[in-house]
């Protein structure tokens, strides 16, 4: 009777994660510039591959998003290093990532890029509120992401810094993590209500506060 139950938990736990299975394919379409040759020496495919995965699975806990259900379908992310300017984009379960960036970067890059990949991966998973949310913020949650990973660079502002609670990245993403720390999980909700629009309200019935209050009660918390 136990094998035959250790054998069906088994099949149903296969059958779980091979529908929620992702794929990933890294494509270096730079190979013959510095920055292509540097990814294939330094980062490399099979590393690229394992830190998608990896992202992907960190995003999922960050969001809260333990079934297939309240995750975008999502089969396959490409990755392709490209021959371009600027650092990296994200579109249409694709993220693009410059050469010149790679090639020009004087830290480590490895670590550099995985930040990179876990702020481009947050793009593909998270919800924009059909386009309604303020890009500001959309960028703040990836960059919220890449903090929470530990892959924040060590030129993002300090807590407090910043003119607008949306004015992006890490000043946005600074923000977000002092507003999960009002309320635990607050991204992850944030994040389920904007699946379908977005008001400013709903920091409102997140955190009890406007959204204007909060960036003003974060100010004073550092003085800033």
């Amino acid at each position: 009777m136990f094998r035959h139950v250790y054998v069906l938990s088994l099949l149903v736990f296969l059958a779980i994660n091979a529908v929620s299975a992702v794929d990933y394919t890294v494509t270096n379409r730079a190979s013959a510039t510095a920055g292509g040759a540097r990814f294939t020496r330094d980062i490399g495919v099979d590393y690229s591959k394992q830190t998608l995965a990896s992202a992907t699975d960190f995003i999922w806990r960050t969001f809260q998003q333990s079934n297939a259900a309240d995750r975008k379908n999502v089969q396959t992310v490409n990755l392709f290093i490209d021959v371009m300017g600027g650092v990296a984009y994200a579109t249409n379960n694709e993220i693009h990532v410059s050469n010149d960036y790679i090639g020009n970067y004087s830290g480590d890059v490895r670590r550099e890029i995985t930040g990179v990949l876990y702020h481009e991966m947050a793009h593909i998973w998270q919800w924009n509120g059909n386009g309604q949310t303020p890009g500001g913020l959309i960028e703040g949650i990836a960059d919220f992401v890449r903090l929470k990973a530990n892959y924040a660079p060590s030129h993002w502002v300090q807590a407090g810094q910043g003119d607008r609670w949306d004015q992006g990245y890490d000043v946005t993403a600074k923000f977000l993590d002092y507003c999960n720390g009002l309320r635990n999980g607050f991204v992850a909700e944030l994040n389920k209500k904007m699946k379908n629009g977005y008001s400013a309200q709903y920091f409102v019935d997140l955190l009890g506060k406007t959204v204007d209050q909060l960036w003003k009660d974060y100010k004073a918390k550092y003085g800033k």
